[in-house]
């Protein structure tokens, strides 16, 4: 089972998981976004939605991820560009949408400005 953590972190702290990674360390599979803004802005209502249908699913053609989610296929194709160009979903050779993940873990604190 492989699960990727989904975190708000700054870039040091990226950067240290980096290095350690480069050392030879574990550190698991993360998709890191710079703020909660940046994360709410790509992983919207309908983008987890897909997000939850590709979990676990291997690769998926847009028409079967938009029948499994009850969505027109343009909808759900648009959301998906965006989840493949910012790095959350990949897209497979023949074009095939694939969330290699079976667990999604979602991680992040809410400080006093």
């Amino acid at each position: 089972m492989t699960t990727v953590t989904i975190e708000v972190a700054d870039t040091e702290t990226t950067m240290q998981r980096m290095k350690a990674a480069f050392r030879g360390e574990p550190q698991g599979c993360f998709i890191t976004f710079p703020s909660h803004e940046d994360l709410w802005s790509t992983l919207t209502a309908n983008r987890w939605v897909i997000l939850k249908a590709l979990t676990g699913a291997g690769p998926l053609g847009v028409r079967e991820l938009a029948r499994r989610v009850g969505r027109d296929v343009k909808g759900v194709h648009t959301d998906a560009q965006v989840l493949v160009q910012s790095g959350v979903i990949d897209k497979t050779a023949d074009g095939a949408l694939l969330f290699p993940y079976d667990v999604v873990h979602v991680e992040f604190m809410l400080k006093a400005a």
